[in-house]
């Protein structure tokens, strides 16, 4: 959920990521990770933004992972493989404090070869930077600020002035989600006492999807329970069932006898 809050705001507002990733608000557009596919790419929390002269390259990351020295330069690598002219910035954002020197990784050092890349913990940066744009908003309450629920209320108060309505609900969505890796749910309700949230066309794209997932792990528990294990192929075409698709499968399973039952539904 919070990747795709991430990306969803790097997407829309990617003048407000520029001036504040790159020092100058220059407008991206987005290249889809598929795109440099030598073989399968972890792309959850990947957004790939370019102009004509520079690609940024960001990571949005909850928590430390050993594993990002390594992405972060076979990344460079892709990219500088397909777009060989452009100069490529890297940056992963760390969202919530933690004492892990995981988040501190900058670099990929082998004996012949050392790649280095920025990266950024929202908990060390100053308030103030997230409040100079719209896009920036939601991520304020994650900066160095003390004082976290005065913060939400300075969000909350610009957020209140934004008079494009679907705007403003997709921003408060954003922000109160964000929020909740700080601050107590009861908090954020009581500062963002606003019908915007339900309104937000990406709330509501995240509720969508956290009944999806939901539906998946149930359905695949019943699946194993009844058939055993499932093969790849099965369970990449359980995978790729839309929300009502998992919904029938979750019905039709229980009078499955076999894996042959299975195979026949999903055709």
């Amino acid at each position: 959920m919070i990747d795709n809050i991430s990306k969803f705001l790097i997407e829309q507002y990617s003048n407000d990521f520029a001036a504040w990733l790159l020092g100058d608000a220059i407008s991206l557009t987005t290249i889809n990770p598929t795109e440099l596919n030598v073989e399968p790419i972890r792309a959850d929390s990947v957004m790939l933004l370019q102009s004509s002269t520079v690609i940024l390259h960001t990571e949005f990351q909850t928590f430390g992972d050993e594993t990002m020295p390594f992405r972060m330069a076979d990344y460079y690598l892709r990219l500088k493989r397909k777009f060989p002219q452009q100069t490529i910035q890297q940056v992963v954002i760390y969202l919530k404090k933690t004492n892990s020197n995981l988040v501190r990784q900058e670099r990929y050092v082998t004996p012949v070869m050392t790649h280095q890349f920025r990266t950024i913990r929202l908990w060390e940066e100053p308030v103030e930077v997230f409040l100079r744009t719209p896009g920036l908003l939601p991520y304020a309450v994650l900066s160095s600020a003390a004082d976290k629920e005065s913060v939400l209320a300075q969000v909350v108060n610009q957020l209140e002035r934004i008079a494009d309505s679907r705007e403003q609900s997709n921003l408060v969505a954003a922000t109160s989600i964000l929020a909740g890796l700080e601050l107590e749910e009861q908090t954020i309700r009581q500062l963002m006492r606003s019908p915007a949230m339900r309104e937000s066309t990406m709330y509501q794209s995240i509720l969508r999807e956290g009944r999806t997932d939901g539906e998946k792990t149930l359905v695949f528990k019943l699946l194993t329970r009844k058939l055993g294990s499932l093969s790849l192929e099965i369970t990449a075409k359980v995978s790729n069932l839309s929300l009502e698709r998992l919904e029938a499968l979750g019905e039709s399973l229980l009078d499955f006898t076999s894996i042959t039952d299975l195979e026949t539904w999903l055709g």
